[in-house]
């Protein structure tokens, strides 16, 4: 039973005692029923998420992600061809022909890509993207949970609240419609734990024995390592997150916060040098290997001050009162904590300020909310002119790579953390008195708060058939050496082609394609391929539906296209204005094109 004082939580129970210290005699971790419960009800809500997709993983694409899907899949599946074929993984040339992708480079998630390789394989890339979907939310809570439960918290329900808005905040739910790097996010309070056992063990009996700080140093070497393995950009985000809330957290004890770290910091530092051991080759490859760059402008992406208080398009507050769209696109509601959770967090914080764990995550709520502003203040996306601090922290090497409207995320375990918190102590004083009218209070004003944000189906549309050219391996006759041009080129707002490229077994290589990639003699990374001509004027011809003039300059430099994409074939399938294409691309070739199965194809091997 845990009272109002009876508990200072990290101080008392994390960094010493703890709820579950006798478990921690225990070589392995020992299972309650209420953990399977919870895992199995994690699982559960998860597949009800996600269940569109599930009831059809042959055609079924989650409308909201974009071409966010579709690259997801194309780099499982061309991670499973890698592995299969005993090819290096890290780069390819099967998309952007010749001069290729860093997959590194473009968090494909080698973690899950690579161990689930027998899965695409066997079923298809759709069916790892929404099993990574799926499995990444429900242990994303289940792991919350785990370190709730046996570091926060004893009330098991307490945990499992904690765990449940870890799993599902509306920022997990929105990143689950195309980005699993967001979602498989359970390593990262297994890395807290870590952390956490560590530095109790430092505050209570000084510095480790070398055996002790060894197998510490290897384990959280080995879990940063498979986070990278799964996504740089939550780490980045975790790491700052759980610095700032160990700064605030020993600020009224600075000689503790001390002992501690200096206690720690030798495992630490060994930590990351197995970390790089592990991690070095494809680092290397990330940062200066073939097709690297050196930073992304992302432009302006901070939230929306109308994100923070309203409810997200995929929850029941956001079916019943929808309110102006703010954010950046479907997949990065990072915020949309509605403005009942933000009340109830504002009181709860303020009533449990002397409690040092609310301090600390109430400290990282605001602070990382703020950065994720951007550099001036919008309201219903209009500057107000209120510059902000990530103005100057945007310059900071790493910082600059970071969507600054996903720097949210970082609030999502603070505020479970006071969530549990807040009901351990409702708990506890309901087993003190039954009639205490507080508890009941609670839990009625959490269940408001928390009602809005319940997830709904996340909706799916049928997505076209793969071309027969495609589909049945025609295409085989028509490739050698070179590359399949699609028209227009394959590129970011149209990646369909990549599909069509994983289900004829990646036979040919793409020009063009969807990735990040490195631009001009700066390597400054940009989405999709560097600009061509020919890609423009055929896209402006799809678009406006009328053949742009056409002169010996535009012949000639399409022929350098032609050239500099290795290209065997043209390949224009059913599309919007394919007529107008047709005669765009007849005219710039001079020669019509033949019939093939259901596209109009150009051979151009014989010409370029």
């Amino acid at each position: 039973m845990v009272g109002v004082a009876s508990r200072d939580t990290i101080a008392t129970g994390v960094l010493t005692a703890g709820p579950s210290a006798p478990a921690r005699k225990r070589r392995f971790p020992r299972f309650h029923r209420a953990d399977l419960l919870f895992g199995f009800g994690y699982l559960a809500l998860a597949v009800v998420v996600l269940s569109g997709q599930w009831r059809n993983t042959q055609s079924g694409y989650l409308i909201k992600s974009g071409q966010d899907q579709t690259m997801w899949e194309w780099f499982f599946a061309v991670t499973a061809h890698s592995v299969a074929h005993l090819e290096n993984p890290l780069g390819t040339t099967l998309q952007n022909f010749p001069a290729g992708v860093n997959m590194m480079a473009n968090t494909a998630m080698f973690g899950v890509g690579v161990p689930f390789t027998p899965i695409t394989l066997m079923f298809g890339p759709t069916v790892t993207f929404v099993l990574v979907l799926t499995l990444g939310l429900a242990s994303t809570a289940f792991g919350w949970y785990w370190l709730f439960s046996r570091e926060l918290v004893e009330s098991k329900l307490a945990a499992g609240i904690g765990g449940l808005f870890c799993g599902f905040a509306p920022a997990m739910i929105s990143h689950a419609n195309a980005h699993p790097n967001f979602v498989v996010l359970v390593l990262l309070p297994i890395i807290a734990g870590q952390l956490i056992r560590m530095a109790r063990r430092a505050a209570v009996t000084g510095p480790d024995r070398p055996r002790r700080r060894v197998r510490d140093a290897v384990a959280l070497g080995l879990l940063v390592a498979m986070q990278i393995a799964l996504g740089e950009e939550p780490l980045l985000i975790f790491a700052l997150a759980f610095g700032l809330f160990a700064i605030v957290y020993f600020l009224h004890a600075p000689r503790y916060g001390m002992r501690t770290l200096r206690g720690i910091a030798p495992t630490v530092l060994l930590a990351a040098v197995f970390t790089l051991m592990l991690t070095e080759i494809p680092l290397w490859w990330q940062f200066f290997g073939p097709q690297s760059y050196r930073s992304i402008d992302h432009g302006p992406m901070g939230n929306d001050l109308k994100a923070i208080v309203q409810f997200p398009s995929e929850s029941l507050g956001g079916l019943f009162s929808p309110g102006q769209y703010v954010a950046i696109n479907e997949t990065e509601q990072n915020a949309y904590f509605g403005w009942p959770l933000l009340l109830l967090l504002a009181t709860t914080i303020a009533l449990l300020w002397r409690d040092r764990v609310v301090r600390a995550a109430g400290v990282v709520i605001v602070v990382f909310g703020v950065l994720s502003l951007g550099a001036v203040a919008m309201l219903g996306k209009k500057p107000t002119g209120v510059e902000l601090p990530w103005r100057w922290a945007e310059h900071v090497p790493l910082l600059s790579t970071v969507l600054e409207t996903r720097l949210t995320m970082a609030a999502i375990p603070a505020i479970a953390a006071i969530l549990a918190l807040a009901t351990q102590r409702a708990v506890g004083r309901w087993r003190e008195s039954p009639v205490d009218w507080r508890p009941l209070a609670w839990f009625g004003t959490l269940a408001l708060a928390l009602l809005p944000l319940v997830p709904t189906i996340l909706p799916v549309v049928e997505r076209g058939p793969t071309p027969a050219f495609f589909a049945d391996g025609t295409v085989r006759n028509y490739v050698g050496t070179g590359s399949v041009v699609m028209v227009p080129p394959s590129r970011p707002l149209d990646a369909g082609a990549l599909r069509w490229q994983a289900e004829a077994g990646f036979d040919f290589p793409l020009a063009g394609g969807y990735f990040v990639g490195p631009t001009g003699a700066t390597k400054k990374g940009i989405y999709g391929p560097e600009g061509r001509a020919t890609t423009t004027l055929l896209v402006r011809a799809q678009e406006t539906g009328a053949v742009p003039p056409i002169t010996d300059e535009t012949r000639a430099q399409a022929r350098a296209d032609l050239e500099f994409w290795q290209a065997d074939v043209l390949v224009l399938p059913a599309t919007k204005n394919v007529d107008t294409l047709r005669s765009t691309v007849t005219q710039l070739l001079g020669f019509e094109p033949a019939r093939v199965d259901d596209v109009w194809l150009w051979d151009v091997r014989a010409v370029r």
